[in-house]
């Protein structure tokens, strides 16, 4: 133990003193009648009825962590919190016993405990349990960072100070975020939520949900680079797919009108605030639609999920209000982008491009496609704050939708930007093998001139297509990104359990989410 801190060694004394008195620090099970909050409802359901023995209401048996402790002597006051709430811990060594009640000195805030007693509600107006009985059902090792809540007289707000404050130990120790900060609990069981209404929104509409494989021969569906890894049994080489699409169009070509796929995708790129190399999209696909019917889809399932999550169509995020008030803007990038640059942009030769974006500081510029997405980038983009289609991209951007009916040189395809991000990508799919093949080639090209993101050719895809696709509509929807929208959370790390991080450099027993010696004032 000597290479623990002194909090560490503290906890471990603890825990030998625990099973020296024979108390087994590790449950195997807890039979609990209520959880807070149920316990808070029944107390109040007998204070309403009328039905309170005295000052005492229904006797309630909970489990969950000590949060806090305020011991008084013969007294002590804790919270205990739960998946449902927290509700306050009365104990009293008259009530207890003097055994009992001596042994709380060897628990900890963190602890998980379980108590049973009747309810009350105390001077200052707390449902409480009146503990009678009290076990360890597990003894926390490590304390948890919790901050010191203090609530405002004036509005009532409580505001927690210190804790866990640093950003990146919370997203590389979830646990402990989630522990101690319950509203990081209610994002994701937001997200759960959200996810539900996907598809809830699509089961409703005929949507088949089905899975499609994660490892694959040949990535493709997307512009990126893939993660690879060997099959030692095949002796062949197989890439984390970077998007589902391909394999959701055999199955349309298969005869499935209508599918959809929530998944991991997995691309080997950057990190940032809106990206994360594993992340999760909703792709769907319908036979006898194109983008014109998409985009009419795409704009009642965002407005069913605000409804859902916020129950009106327009939600706040990052101090902006966002509408999702039907129909969206529509704008065809073509026209933004000369609009932006003062010349027509499909007209310009490849060399005006190049030349304007490098004037603009822009890289990585291979392919007139590439060019054009990022001069759209810097200069269009960030200025799509409220819902708008971007339409009608140029076939170099586009090598899986179909093109423009009456528009050459453009795509039937569409980018939905909300707060100057991306969260939507749909084409007329591309369902003539022929144009297919010679994309692909384009694609190839491209990879040859040193383009690693480029498309790869997919021989069996082509020949899916060769066998018959009918016309189809097909989107892609980033599920982290709307749950940042509908969470309002400012980084893609905030609503991704366990998102990718360096590695943590070192073993040091005391990471910062560490609380100091000092930190355990609240307990005993």
């Amino acid at each position: 133990m000597e290479d623990l801190s002194q909090v560490l060694q503290h906890r471990r004394r603890k825990l030998e003193e625990l099973i020296a008195r024979g108390t087994a620090p590790f449950a195997y099970t807890f039979a609990r009648t209520h959880t807070s909050t149920e316990a808070h409802g029944a107390f109040e359901a007998a204070e309403r009825a009328g039905t309170l023995e005295g000052d005492d209401g229904p006797r309630v048996i909970v489990g969950g962590r000590l949060v806090n402790w305020r011991g008084h002597g013969k007294t002590a006051f804790a919270h205990l919190e739960d998946g449902a709430g927290r509700i306050q811990l009365y104990f009293r060594r008259d009530v207890m016993g003097e055994d009992p009640f001596a042994a709380l000195d060897l628990l900890d805030v963190g602890d998980w405990v379980g108590v049973e007693g009747p309810t009350f509600r105390t001077r200052t107006g707390e449902v409480t349990v009146r503990v009678s009985e009290c076990s360890l059902l597990t003894k926390a090792l490590r304390p948890l960072p919790f901050g010191k809540v203090q609530t405002d007289e004036a509005t009532g707000e409580r505001i927690t100070y210190s804790g866990f404050a640093n950003q990146e130990s919370r997203y590389r120790q979830r646990y402990a975020d989630l522990a101690v900060h319950p509203d990081v609990r209610e994002s994701f069981r937001a997200r759960t939520r959200l996810v539900s209404e996907l598809r809830r929104f699509l089961d409703d509409r005929d949507f088949l949900e089905v899975e499609t494989p994660v490892l694959q021969p040949i990535y493709g569906g997307a512009s990126a680079r893939p993660f690879t890894t060997h099959h030692n049994a095949l002796d062949a080489t197989l890439y984390l797919r970077i998007a589902d699409e391909l394999y959701l169009k055999r199955l349309i070509a298969g005869g499935f009108e209508r599918v959809y796929e929530i998944s991991k995708d997995f691309r080997n790129e950057g990190i940032d605030r809106f990206h994360n190399p594993e992340f999760t999209m909703l792709e769907f696909y319908q036979a006898f639609a194109d983008y014109n019917d998409m985009m009419n889809t795409v704009e009642d399932l965002f407005i069913h999920v605000a409804m859902a999550l916020h129950g009106a169509p327009r939600v706040s995020y990052q101090g902006q209000e966002i509408r999702f008030d039907r129909p969206f803007a529509r704008l065809r990038l073509t026209d933004a982008l000369s609009e932006a640059l003062g010349f027509d942009v499909r007209t310009a030769s490849d060399e005006t491009l190049v030349a304007e974006a490098r004037r603009r500081g822009l890289s990585d510029l291979n392919g007139r496609g590439r060019v054009l997405d990022k001069l759209f980038g810097l200069l269009v983009q960030p200025s799509l704050v409220q819902p708008t289609f971007v339409t009608d991209h140029p076939v170099e951007l586009s090598p899986l939708a179909k093109v423009h009916r009456s528009e050459p040189g453009l795509t039937e395809r569409f980018e939905l930007f909300v707060a100057g991000e991306e969260f939507a990508n749909a084409f007329s799919e591309l369902n003539d093998p022929l144009d297919q093949r010679s994309r692909f080639e384009d694609q190839m090209r491209l990879r040859e001139s040193g383009d690693e993101e480029a498309q790869t050719l997919d021989e069996d895809y082509v020949r899916a297509l060769e066998y018959g696709m009918p016309p189809t509509g097909g989107v892609g929807v980033g599920v982290d990104r709307m749950v940042m929208l509908f969470t309002d959370a400012s980084s893609i790390r905030d609503v991704i359990l366990f998102p990718t991080l360096r590695p943590e450099e070192g073993t040091d027993e005391r990471p910062a989410a560490e609380a100091p010696a000092d930190a355990t004032a609240t307990r005993p």
